[in-house]
């Protein structure tokens, strides 16, 4: 794997760790949203990475020097949490149903930070990553160059 496709492993994670921020901060904001245009709570999302590599195979029996492609890091898919709606007994709010219940987004506060803090260490790690491969990216032209 040459020094350049290690930055795009690296730059795929970054944008794949900023779209999985957004969608927890989406998650926090709309914690107590009872009612959305479908109807209903708002149903809390999760994101889908995968991961595309170069065939181990086409390493192996590539010629000298001509490693496979880099892989890369994606969000594939924002699904929908499965959990069922919370529901609170609340007589006096507009979107209760008939026997006074409201249902609330199954969106627990702390598993939302918690979330958002592991994107955003990701994110930093992958950020160290580029800047360290910018390094030695440098030193080596530094090394090549003549004297």
């Amino acid at each position: 794997m040459g020094m350049f496709n290690m930055m795009q492993v690296s730059a795929s994670a970054l944008a794949a760790e900023r779209q999985r921020a957004e969608v927890t901060a989406v998650n926090l904001a709309n914690a107590e949203t009872t009612h959305t245009d479908q109807g209903g709570p708002y149903v809390r999302k999760e994101v889908v990475f995968s991961a595309t590599h170069g065939s181990l195979f086409h390493a192996a029996f590539s010629s000298a020097g001509n490693m496979a492609p880099a892989g890369s890091v994606r969000l594939t898919d924002v699904v929908d949490d499965p959990t069922p709606a919370v529901r609170r007994y609340e007589p006096g709010n507009p979107d209760a149903d008939a026997t006074g219940y409201v249902s609330y987004p199954a969106i627990n506060p702390v598993t939302e930070m918690v979330d958002l803090m592991g994107s955003v260490r990701s994110y930093q790690l992958n950020a160290s990553a580029i800047s360290a491969e910018k390094q030695m990216i440098e030193q080596s032209i530094s090394i090549l160059k003549p004297s």
